[in-house]
Parts: structure tokens; sequence; C-alpha cells
């Protein structure tokens, strides 16, 4: 089992609302992924946000730890050959407008805390959220 590392955020809106992303047009998760050869975990979260979302403005409130999930394949479905560490953080932003650049994150949207959990598509991702949301409120 290949292992790699990823990292991503939860990130607010000055509404308090939280950005989820779509990921090839059939699952919603937060922004994250790989980090890429000589990028630290905070710089590939933020740039994951920007290519997920088009938000470049982010403002470091803390870090929320880390998971362990498989990957997910193009089909959404899980991958079970690799297996990740993601590293997390909370963000907060004054931007709204959103713009995905990467073409297989077709879709943001700011979502209320309390809708979240429900339309993540991924179980750990679930889990996830529902493990931080008191950290973020």
């Amino acid at each position: 089992m290949k292992k790699t590392k990823s990292a991503g955020g939860v990130v607010l809106n000055k509404h308090g609302q939280v950005l989820i992303v779509n990921q090839n047009g059939n699952s919603w998760s937060l922004p994250k992924g790989h980090i890429d050869p000589g990028e630290d975990a905070p710089s590939a979260a933020e740039r994951e946000t920007r290519e997920e979302s088009g938000i470049s403005q982010l403002e470091f409130l803390r870090d929320l730890g880390s998971t362990k999930d498989s990957a997910s394949g193009l089909d959404g479905a899980e991958d079970k050959s690799e297996l990740k560490t993601i590293i997390m953080y909370l963000y907060r932003t004054t931007q709204m407008k959103l713009q995905p650049e990467d073409p297989d994150n077709p879709e943001a949207r700011w979502v209320d805390v309390e809708e979240v959990e429900n339309l993540l598509t991924h179980p750990k991702d679930k889990e996830f959220f529902r493990a931080i949301k008191e950290k973020i409120s």
C-alpha cells in the first residue's frame, strides 16, 4: 500500500459558512490534496484551496490535526491501494466569490455549518467534520 500526505482546510467566510468543493462532478469534500515535492503542509492546504475554489486570501486560525483515509478514485470510489495522512487547518476569509481553477473540481459552495456533514460524500470526511465541528464555531 502506498502512503501519501495531503493537506487541506476548513475555510470559514464572514457569515460563518464553510467552504465545500466538488470533485470530479461526483462527490463533495473539504478542499484538500497531495503535498507536492518541496512543499510544506500549510502551503499545500492553501494551494489546494485556491485551485479548488478560487479563494486565495486565507487567514490561518489553527491546526485541526490529521486523519488517515484511503484515497478516492476518479469515480469517487475508495482506492485501497493508497493510504493518505491528511493534515487539516482552520482558515477564515473575507472573499466570497467562488471560482475553481482546477477543471477536476468544477464547483464550490458556501454551506451553513449545520449542513456540511450531510453534504460531504465520504464517511471519513463526515467523521472528521463531526469531530472538529465544535472547534470551528
